[in-house]
């Protein structure tokens, strides 16, 4: 977007209230990181985002374990599932929160396709288990419903519109 940034990184609890809707958890959470830079930046524009995976209801976070990342994958195999990103935008103490929502659909994956991506690459820090710029998507997803780069993990499209509005 030829926007010059820097990556600050902080430890945010990312719990959230049990009541909340899948959207409503991403951008509790992206605000939740933004929170904890409220007090040390007012002229930077501080850009906070989380990304969830649901399916049949539930959302699926980030692995605990192989196997945990194994079960998540064969839960998702031949299905549909919503990837929902929210982001905050902080600029001079007012929060600007968005959230983005992309419908992918994955073939029909073997269990060693699956053991396989799990052992190889590391899905430890994704929600859902997978990368879809990695091999698993890159050969497991058969189409997708909305913004590509939402299901990267931050929707470009839309936060550059949002930027332009700030």
């Amino acid at each position: 977007m030829d926007i010059d940034f820097r990556v600050v990184l902080k430890e945010v609890d990312e719990s959230y209230p049990e009541d909340l809707k899948p959207e409503e958890i991403a951008v509790y959470i992206a605000e939740k990181k933004a929170k904890a830079f409220d007090e040390t930046v007012t002229d930077e524009v501080v850009l906070t985002a989380d990304t969830i995976v649901c399916i049949d209801g539930k959302i699926l976070g980030k692995p605990e374990s192989s196997a945990h990342a194994v079960e998540m994958l064969q839960i998702l195999s031949g299905r549909m599932h919503r990837v929902i990103t929210g982001v905050c935008l902080l600029f001079r103490h007012r929060y600007h929160s968005f959230y983005d929502v992309s419908e992918v659909y994955f073939g029909k994956l073997t269990d060693e396709e699956i053991t396989g991506y799990v052992n190889k690459y590391e899905p430890f820090d994704k929600a859902g288990s997978y990368g879809i710029q990695e091999r698993i998507g890159l050969i497991g997803i058969e189409r997708i419903n909305g913004s590509y780069t939402n299901v990267v993990g931050l929707p470009t499209e839309k936060l550059y519109r949002e930027l332009m509005k700030l």
